[in-house]
């Protein structure tokens, strides 16, 4: 793959790195800094004219920060002529705010997507938005890939006890029956309501439990404590402890003690985001980099990226 440079920004250089390993390409060189201002500045330390370029960067925590990171890194890149500039994106942060559920809020998703598309992105690798819609919020490709085939195979590799596969909310209904389907098993809903934001309340359980061993299925965890409710709103009905799969582990705040929860048995997750080392050894990581990395080979060379979807 002669024609394509790889390059990381701050947020998760790590993945960066094993996709490199992946497609048996050097990580490219740049040279990130801060002034004393907070003023960011990039400068690519090798040759990117007539390049496919790759940015990996994910909005983590802190979201502005990395948010401000890409745009200069593709403004740079657009300035030194590269070809193509593409942005692996495994996070995409703001993704909650998809649509305005009270008067004078804004669509944040669709405002950083346009501020992507201003700044010079050709395209957008992104795994499991929070809405799939945020694709239409683009007037470039979007590539939007899923960590549910990772997450199905380490489950079929374990020994799960009489398994119901339970979705924390209305929104994530269609990807808990897809799982269940694929598990061949069962499963439920949580009718929650949120009195505020970043807070939840289990109200209504829709589907046996008492007896079975719940797979809650999210998209991302942030501050663990939806989680917490509903690992304990399940155990009120009889169920046994809970696996807990996401694609995305923000865990902001006092997350991770939460989650140290006694009717947890494990936590599985992916690397789209870096993650403290100082965490319990109920969390699984699951590794994107040979999805990311193939995703990559396929656009450049050409074929099919519906192939890397074995559950659809």
């Amino acid at each position: 793959m002669p024609n394509i440079k790889i390059f990381s920004g701050s947020s998760n250089p790590d993945l960066a790195a094993e996709v490199c390993k992946q497609l048996e390409l050097p990580l490219g060189r740049s040279n990130i800094s801060r002034a004393q201002s907070g003023e960011i500045h990039v400068s690519y330390e090798e040759t990117i004219r007539n390049y496919h370029v790759y940015i990996v960067q994910s909005l983590s925590h802190p979201v502005n920060e990395h948010l401000v990171e890409l745009l200069i890194m593709i403004d740079a890149a657009k300035r030194a002529s590269a070809k193509s500039i593409n942005i692996v994106m495994p996070y995409y942060g703001y993704a909650r705010q998809e649509r305005k559920s009270a008067p004078r809020e804004p669509i944040s998703a669709k405002m950083v997507a346009d501020v992507l598309t201003t700044a010079g992105a050709d395209r957008i690798i992104s795994v499991d938005l929070h809405a799939d819609a945020i694709q239409g919020f683009f007037k470039i490709t979007v590539d939007h890939l899923t960590a549910l085939d990772l997450i199905i195979d380490y489950l079929r590799s374990k020994t799960i006890r009489n398994p119901v596969v339970v979705s924390p909310d209305a929104g994530r209904a269609t990807t808990a029956e897809k799982l269940a389907g694929l598990l061949d098993c069962p499963f439920a809903i949580m009718i929650k309501n949120r009195p505020a934001h970043n807070q939840s309340e289990i109200t209504h359980i829709i589907g046996e439990v008492e007896g079975m061993t719940p797979i809650i299925i999210e998209d991302l965890i942030d501050t663990g404590s939806t989680i917490v409710n509903v690992v304990e709103a399940l155990k009120k009905r009889g169920a046994d402890d809970a696996f807990i799969c996401a694609t995305h582990g923000l865990f902001s705040g006092e997350a991770l003690q939460k989650l140290d929860h006694p009717n947890i048995q494990e936590i599985v997750i992916t690397d789209t985001i870096r993650l403290d080392e100082n965490r319990s050894d109920k969390f699984v990581v699951l590794p994107m980099a040979p999805l990311l990395g193939t995703a990559i080979k396929i656009i450049t060379e050409g074929g099919s990226i519906a192939t890397l979807f074995k559950s659809e």
